[in-house]
């Protein structure tokens, strides 16, 4: 069973971001955590609060029967896109002026568990492909 969680808009240019994703990437959520949570990078804070939210978009998923931690998280995707950009300009000598581009990106996390779920039929249906 998976979980998805976007966050859209986030003032941070992709670049900066995709760093701090891809140390997370296919790691377990416990793991995750403790790396964005001592990491010193501004992108891991954004990063820390929508890993939050899809574990608690996986419990919903589950009518919060499950608790995420009996089912060994992981972050199965991670990736940063490039959004729109605020463009300013910067007076500099000679009369003239530089384009400040002030960049943006989404962020998207997918969550699923390694653990099999009670009563999760996209678990039976997977197998069921396997066996032909």
């Amino acid at each position: 069973m998976e979980a998805i969680a976007k966050m859209k808009n986030v003032p941070l240019s992709e670049r900066k971001m995709r760093f701090v994703i891809d140390s997370i990437r296919g790691k377990s959520v416990d793991q995750a955590l403790n790396i964005l949570k001592f990491s010193k990078r501004e992108a891991s804070e954004w990063a820390e609060k929508l890993l939050l939210s899809a574990v608690a978009n996986w419990e919903n998923k589950l009518n919060n029967v499950h608790s995420a931690d009996d089912y060994d998280l992981y972050l199965k995707t991670a990736f940063s896109d490039g959004a729109g950009s605020l463009k300013r300009f910067r007076p500099v000598p000679h009369g003239r002026a530089h384009r400040i581009r002030k960049r943006s990106n989404h962020l998207t996390f997918i969550v699923a568990n390694k653990t099999a779920v009670e009563g999760d039929e996209s678990v039976a249906i997977d197998n069921e492909n396997t066996e032909d």
